[in-house]
């Protein structure tokens, strides 16, 4: 008899800012599809002034949905190989980097490990998480906050401007 298959929903931040962003942020997508779990729904393309540290290129970013059969432990570790593959140095916080990678949401967890912190712990801060997760997600409760994603975007104070990418 064959053993069921648990699939979970999860929510990831793709961003990058040198190189060819574009070309990154479809390279993470399509290894995140093979790698981490079925891509079921993408973010349009918004492009936003860093954040954090304002003295660097602009960013692009996407939401994507995926589902997946990776415990949260084992998506964060296939996530950081991705950016590893795709050229990410942490050499700074806050700064320039060709491809980021972040979990948002797995399904409603509430994760506070070292390592791992889910949900995004200041993604109600920031616009350009907000605007592309509202997209795809606007009516997902936040398992902290007990607030729709589109609710949170509404009361965001995040100054900075966040806009559909046009190539």
């Amino acid at each position: 008899m064959a053993t069921a298959v648990c699939l979970h929903k999860a929510w990831l931040l793709t961003g990058g800012n040198t190189g060819d962003r574009y070309s990154f942020l479809n390279q993470a997508k399509e290894q995140i599809n093979r790698r981490c779990g079925r891509v079921v729904k993408a973010s349009s393309l918004y492009e936003t002034d860093a954040w954090g540290n304002e003295s660097q290129p602009s960013f692009l970013n996407q939401v994507l949905e995926i589902e997946t059969t990776l415990s949260p432990k084992k998506l964060i570790g296939e996530i950081l190989s991705i950016e590893k593959t795709l050229g990410r140095i942490r050499s700074e916080r806050y700064g320039p980097r060709t491809i980021d990678i972040d979990i948002l949401f797995y399904e409603g967890e509430v994760i506070d490990e070292p390592a791992l912190t889910i949900p995004h712990p200041r993604m109600q801060d920031r616009r350009f998480v907000l605007a592309p997760l509202a997209e795809i997600a606007g009516g997902f409760v936040h398992p902290v906050f007990q607030k729709t994603v589109s609710e949170l975007l509404a009361g965001c104070t995040d100054p900075l401007q966040v806009s559909v990418y046009r190539p």
